[in-house]
């Protein structure tokens, strides 16, 4: 699956089926379904990918706090930029 056809299924009424976990996290986020992505998220802890999710959901949650501990979990720098240019950044390495 490219970007643009990932883009494209988030009109969809659910995600499409042969989407990897992790991808389906962020296409409920698209979505408006944060409690689905971050129960994705949860379901995995201790996984670098889910932690990094994770510390992105934390920031969109607005939880600056927990955000930086799932970063440091993950061991990854906290995201500089805009949440949605790290949705697409998370996307992007996913895909």
């Amino acid at each position: 699956m490219t970007y643009d056809q990932f883009i494209s299924s988030l009109s969809q009424s659910q995600p499409p089926k042969e989407l990897p976990v992790l991808l389906k996290a962020l296409w409920y986020d698209a979505n408006a379904n944060w409690e689905a992505a971050h129960d994705i998220a949860q379901s995995s802890e201790g996984t670098k990918t889910y932690d990094r999710l994770h510390a992105y959901l934390h920031r969109v949650e607005g939880d600056t706090w927990n955000a930086g501990y799932w970063y440091r979990r993950a061991g990854a720098d906290v995201f500089k930029g805009s949440l949605k240019e790290e949705w697409q950044f998370l996307v992007e390495s996913l895909l």
